[in-house]
């Protein structure tokens, strides 16, 4: 998939961040990311963000500039119901509810009420007891129409940034570029709750870590060590097409780890 016009001369650090876009904060694009063999993640097939329901017609308009076609919307149906804001004629949504929260009761219990559900520790035990959740977001982004898939949750961190931990393993980036992708959303936290009016919980997010013997950068740095793509793949069930689709980012590089 060739560079957008708009981030094809910019320098890769840049090029994640790319232009405001209005009513996001935590927008950005996996491309740029160094992977082991030396090259990077190409621009322009995968970006994250925040919920977009405040993204209006201006935000519209340079989401489509820089070739999104397709959003994949990982929060739960309750989340999705408050969302009433129209969406343009050009754009393909998917919903995927990640969590699976009503479906798996039993797992959530160890993760939900004691807060543990906004750290990097409930990672690698939900994609290992439920890989079909995984699975269908992985599904759809592999089948999604041409042009750029943009996946979101409600901040952008947790649901999105284990969805961003996944596709960049499965093209073989540096454990600490996987990493640093991650911290650019929580450094940016201050940012968000400013525009959210909604708490910065990064605090309270340490404070768990380290009542389990961790700390953020120790739980989600264990998360991508514990992580396998082939068992996810396996376990999820996933067709080879799909399998294929995220391993060459839709055909973007010519092959995975």
């Amino acid at each position: 998939m060739p560079s957008s016009p708009d981030t094809a001369n910019l320098t890769a650090v840049d090029a994640r961040v790319l232009r405001p876009v209005e009513g996001l904060v935590n927008f950005r694009d996996l491309g740029g990311r160094r992977r082991r063999d030396g090259t990077l993640t190409p621009h322009g097939v995968f970006f994250r963000s925040e919920t977009v329901d405040l993204v209006r017609p201006r935000g519209w308009d340079a989401l489509h500039a820089l070739g999104v076609r397709t959003v994949v919307d990982l929060r739960q149906p309750p989340e999705r119901a408050r969302d009433t804001t129209a969406r343009p004629d050009w754009l393909t949504t998917v919903h995927v509810d990640l969590d699976g929260l009503a479906e798996n009761p039993e797992f959530w219990e160890g993760y939900w009420n004691n807060g543990l559900m906004g750290t990097p520790l409930y990672y690698l035990p939900h994609l290992t007891r439920l890989p079909d959740r995984m699975g269908a977001v992985l599904q759809a982004l592999a089948d999604a129409p041409p042009g750029g898939v943009l996946f979101h949750c409600m901040a952008g961190r947790d649901r999105t940034g284990m969805t961003a931990m996944v596709l960049l393993a499965a093209v073989d980036a540096e454990p600490e570029e996987i990493r640093e992708d991650y911290f650019e959303t929580v450094r940016n936290a201050d940012a968000f709750a400013a525009a959210t009016g909604r708490p910065n919980p990064e605090a309270e997010s340490e404070k768990l870590c380290a009542g389990h013997g961790t700390s953020m950068d120790g739980a989600f740095r264990a998360a991508v060590d514990g992580f396998s793509l082939q068992r996810l793949f396996d376990d999820a069930g996933l067709p080879e097409a799909v399998r294929t689709g995220i391993r060459t980012w839709r055909g973007a590089v010519t092959a995975g780890p």
